[in-house]
């Protein structure tokens, strides 16, 4: 909740913790975690609505957060490259995400291209987009479960919501 206040400053935990209860493994809505022995290390999701400025594109890779402790090791990645992956199992013809200048370079080195530069709310942002079946080629090699650290669909562990 923390990472997205000021981009969505009404989301309440509450709302939070129902829509990601909500969510089963295959189906969009989903969100995958990536833990490890000691716990939450990040996340990311797939929705068909990211923001309600931006409708007009779907669907997408959201809310990817990777705890600071956690930086610096692939993990984010990873959790794009797996969020990919299921879109291109789910059929999905094209993916979008949205970003701020500053992460251009590491999506594009991920495969994602520039779609078109919007303001949203507070801030300047970007919409890229991909192919997942090309994309998960690029971001992965083949399209195969990920390595180490586990990635889980939020339904696979019970009460655990990111960031609690």
């Amino acid at each position: 909740m923390q990472a997205f206040g000021d981009l969505l400053p009404e989301w309440t935990v509450e709302q939070a913790e129902a829509e990601l209860r909500a969510q089963r493994d295959g189906e969009i809505p989903c969100t995958w975690l990536a833990e490890d022995d000691d716990g939450w290390l990040g996340s990311v999701s797939l929705l068909h609505d990211d923001h309600e400025q931006i409708r007009g594109w779907s669907p997408w890779l959201a809310s990817l957060y990777v705890q600071p402790q956690a930086r610096g090791r692939g993990i984010g990645a990873q959790l794009v490259a797996h969020c990919v992956v299921a879109a291109a199992r789910l059929g999905v013809p094209r993916l979008y995400l949205y970003c701020e200048a500053a992460m251009l370079p590491w999506y594009r080195a991920l495969g994602w291209e520039e779609h078109q530069q919007l303001q949203l709310g507070p801030l300047a942002i970007t919409v890229m987009r991909i192919d997942p079946a090309v994309g998960s080629i690029v971001s992965m090699g083949e399209t195969a479960p990920l390595p180490n650290p586990p990635l889980r669909a939020l339904h696979e562990r019970e009460g655990v919501v990111p960031g609690n």
